[in-house]
């Protein structure tokens, strides 16, 4: 049996999956059975508990039976999570300072067996509030005043870690610490492994690199190794408008790589197979390069080449979904990973939210507010591309957030994959344009440039002429843009710019800041984090960001 959480505008539902015979996918009945009409802001679904808040009652608990176990009176829950074995529940708020009480707690813990609030803290900082727990909850560190603090049954240690802290996380399984911390000037920053509780020692594993304006910690499920995606707003080489990020690898047995990746571009997706034993990275300019990479960072397959920012693994790690989301168009690639051979393929438009089921079978893909607005629903396949529901919203009404309820282990086996499509059903949604996509990079030479042989185009670089590519690709694209570039007239300046060309630089390429900063934002969204509601205002204004840079463009 399989349950999955629907949040929207209206309400909260909790649907049932059955198999209406017992033996084919597509006889499958999809029912709710558990509706509140009441909106709730958060939700949390447990393998033993269902949780969300909202503005009149506060946080509700049920159990799996859906029976009421407990209320918080927090009416104010932004995020609402379960400790790694659910003896406890957290609940963030948005930090709000007043006049009488400037240092108001906004994250709470509270005991799943009684109730009982156990201690609160006053996080200011929206992105540093999370508290990470040992696996078997021995322990948990959160980071309060620039210093990682370690409690272990609510009472603070005498452990911490301080200094260039830019932040850390706990790992899975073995209870290690990875901590980033910042280089200063002329010094590299390093990210370092901790065996707790001996954090004041010697790091197991350490690895140095350029300094980075942000650093994601990527644990695999058994907590032996962790990439480090590091990324910089801009690359001081001048090569790439997007940044500069690099992939790095600390092991607890003391190992330390650098991922080599083979092609020029951007990080899309980095993520571990649930096996812990490899990792899979989408990387370069669109059409973007998939490889599989082992535990010592060795190529070990290459996927090709596809319209593709985005990977999910089943909880078996026999399934891989590979999807082109956001701006791209929604193309889904199912592949076993066994056999290294591609077993679907199929179109999700507009899609936000991507989730494999705990059986490992289906997944749901659906398209949420407030990332959009119009076109709300969801749909369920099965991974050999049959649509076998689908849930359209009503117009001016809002979906908000889906969620399968996790199952206690053992629930299910690994099945064996066919490759034999089942009956589905035919959505109502309407389809994109079948026109073939062409990199924005790209698009100023024509759209047989991504499959002629040479080597793409990048995009602009911020306060240069137009036209000006990196040197490696400059040289590629001169004879197609020499072509289709209009004749200067005999009396145009041929070294300097003019003052109003200066200033629409400046304008122009303070808006692109602007537009990729909202571009991590959309990624954040999709990806299933919480934002605040000035970066929500932010995503909103994409829209005249975009007529303002093409109006200076024409100008």
């Amino acid at each position: 049996m399989l349950n999955f959480a629907v949040r929207s505008g209206t309400g909260l539902e909790i649907w049932n999956i059955q198999n209406k015979d017992g033996t084919t996918a597509s006889s499958r009945q999809f029912k709710p059975f558990f509706k509140e009409a009441k909106s709730a802001r958060a939700m949390t679904c447990s393998s033993n508990f269902f949780a969300y808040g909202n503005s009149v009652d506060g946080v509700k608990v049920y159990n799996s039976k859906m029976e009421l176990k407990f209320v918080v009176p927090r009416t104010k829950a932004y995020i609402i999570k379960f400790s790694p074995k659910e003896s406890f529940l957290i609940i963030y708020e948005i930090f709000a300072s007043s006049k009488e009480n400037s240092d108001n707690p906004n994250l709470f813990f509270y005991d799943t067996s009684t109730g009982e609030e156990k201690c609160n803290f006053v996080m200011k900082r929206h992105s540093e509030w999370e508290p990470y727990f040992a696996q078997d909850e021995s322990f948990f560190a959160i980071m309060l005043n620039n210093e990682i603090c370690f409690y272990e049954n609510f009472v603070k240690t005498s452990q911490k870690l301080s200094g260039k802290v830019g932040g850390f996380s706990v790992s899975p399984g073995a209870s290690h610490v990875a901590v980033y911390i910042r280089g200063e000037k002329g010094s590299p920053s390093m990210c370092r492994l901790f065996k707790y509780p001996n954090i004041n020692t010697n790091p197991v594993s350490s690895k140095t690199f350029a300094q980075a304006d942000k650093v994601e910690m990527i644990w695999n499920n058994k907590g032996t190794g962790c990439l480090i995606m590091t990324s910089m707003d801009v690359d001081s080489t001048g090569v790439s408008y997007y940044g500069k990020q690099a992939l790095h690898f600390l092991a607890t047995s003391g190992d330390s790589y650098s991922v080599p990746l083979s092609a020029e571009g951007p990080i899309h997706a980095v993520s571990w197979s649930p096996k812990s034993n490899q990792f899979i990275v989408v990387y370069g300019y669109i059409p973007a390069k998939t490889t599989l990479f082992n535990f010592k960072c060795d190529s070990v397959f290459d996927f090709g080449t596809g319209i593709r920012n985005s990977i999910y693994f089943n909880d078996f790690g026999n399934l891989v979904l590979f999807g082109g989301f956001g701006n791209l168009k929604g193309q889904i690639e199912v592949w076993d990973l066994i056999k290294k051979k591609q077993v679907s393929m199929s179109l999700a438009t507009d899609t936000t939210l991507v989730q494999w089921a705990p059986s490992g079978d289906l997944y749901f893909t659906a398209t949420t507010a407030p990332r959009l607005r119009q076109g709300n629903g969801f749909k369920i396949w099965h991974y050999s591309g049959a649509l076998l529901f689908e849930m359209m919203w009503p117009e001016k009404q809002e979906l908000l957030e889906l969620m399968w309820q996790k199952s206690p282990e053992n629930t299910f086996k690994e099945m064996p994959i066919n490759y034999d499509k089942v009956e589905g059903v035919q959505s109502v949604q309407k389809q994109a344009s079948d026109k073939k996509y062409v990199p924005p990079n790209v698009r100023a030479f024509g759209e047989d440039s991504t499959s002629s042989g040479a080597p793409a185009a990048q995009g602009p670089i911020p306060g240069l002429p137009p036209g000006y590519t990196s040197s490696k690709s400059q040289s590629a694209s001169k004879g197609r843009y020499n072509q289709r570039r209009k004749p200067q007239s005999s009396n145009s300046a041929t070294e300097g710019k003019t003052d109003k060309d200066d200033d629409d630089r400046k304008k122009s390429s303070g808006i692109k800041k602007k537009l990729k900063d909202i571009k991590i934002l959309k990624e954040k969204l999709e990806k299933g984090e919480k934002l605040d509601k000035n970066q929500l205002n932010k995503i909103t204004l994409e829209a005249d960001l975009n007529k303002e840079l093409a109006a200076l463009k024409l100008s």
